[in-house]
């Protein structure tokens, strides 16, 4: 992968998205034969844009955790693009009438409206599957207990974000809070945090660490990374809810509003939004502290708060 070092952030995203894409293209099954259908329905969602934000975060952690091992970013690529894939699948299923019933995602009809409902149920599926084959695949671990174990650890990671405990078990929470679960519940402040650590936290903390672990990661900045994600990922929820109020279908490339028209919690709901403002930059300050803690406050990782603190997508 190509040394970024010197690039400034801008040109270091764009470098990252497009080797992303192409891995992500490479890795994907191609179109052909009788699963046409929902390989192309697969690639439509993940391909229709996006910032690559958590994949971008898995490699960005896997060069803080080995500054200058060239074969860091190769082994941490599988896992940063199979979490990208995961994303996608839960974007994909959000947006189905029986979850937040949306037609536009990324600027684009949502996949359910262009290809129906029941395959682009299917299409998620097979985006989740795809994602925990391309774990078990790559990288080649034969020959390499050590690299083995590393993997085994990050299919446990992004395992336990995806699941129940994780990202299922927060859209769940969320779904009852709004009303439309087996049983009404409402949220406080803990409650709405718990969420959303769950919801959006859960595969934004698998992200970094995958990336980490697969670099050989020592303990105590494998902690530093994860403290630091965990920070992250609230103050990229906050914001998310922030935008949903003060941003446009355009810029967000999904309809804006659509939480307080669904009655769904958020931070501006339950806070208002200046003090969701100041939640979100204690949370920025939170993850800014964690890399200080490890001597990594000069890497990428602390250019990414500031891009999600300043984001209008």
């Amino acid at each position: 992968m190509t040394d970024t070092s010197g690039l400034p952030f801008a040109s270091f995203l764009r470098t990252r998205r497009a080797e992303i894409d192409r891995a992500l293209d490479a890795f994907l099954p191609p179109v052909s034969g009788r699963l046409a259908g929902v390989h192309d329905a697969m690639r439509y969602s993940l391909f229709a844009g996006g910032k690559r934000f958590r994949p971008i975060l898995a490699l960005a952690a896997a060069e803080s955790a080995a500054p200058g091992d060239p074969a860091a970013l190769d082994l941490a690529l599988p896992s940063a693009c199979a979490i990208e894939m995961i994303h996608t699948y839960s974007l994909v299923h959000d947006d189905l009438p029986a979850m937040d019933d949306d037609t536009m995602r990324r600027g684009k009809p949502t996949l359910h409206v262009v290809c129906g409902e029941g395959l682009a149920i299917l299409a998620g599926d097979g985006l989740l599957a795809e994602a925990f084959v391309l774990l078990a695949r790559e990288p080649d671990c034969e020959g390499r207990p050590e690299r083995a174990a590393r993997k085994l650890a990050v299919i446990r990671r992004i395992a336990d974000a995806a699941g129940a405990a994780g990202m299922v078990g927060g859209q769940a929470i969320d779904l009852q809070a709004a009303g439309r679960g087996c049983d009404a519940e409402g949220l406080d402040a803990e409650g709405l945090r718990d969420m959303h650590a769950r919801k959006t936290g859960a595969l934004i903390r698998a992200a970094a660490a995958s990336g980490a672990i697969m670099a050989g990661a020592a303990p105590a900045r494998l902690e530093a990374i994860d403290g630091y994600a965990a920070a992250l990922g609230l103050a990229f929820q906050i914001v998310d809810d922030i935008l949903d109020v003060e941003g446009t279908d355009a810029a967000l490339g999904k309809t804006a509003g659509k939480d307080a028209a669904s009655a769904k919690p958020t931070y501006p709901a339950l806070f208002g939004l200046d003090a969701s403002k100041r939640l979100a930059r204690d949370a920025a300050g939170d993850a800014h502290a964690a890399l200080a803690g490890a001597g990594l406050e000069r890497t990428r990782l602390a250019d990414i708060i500031t891009w999600v603190l300043s984001r209008t997508s």
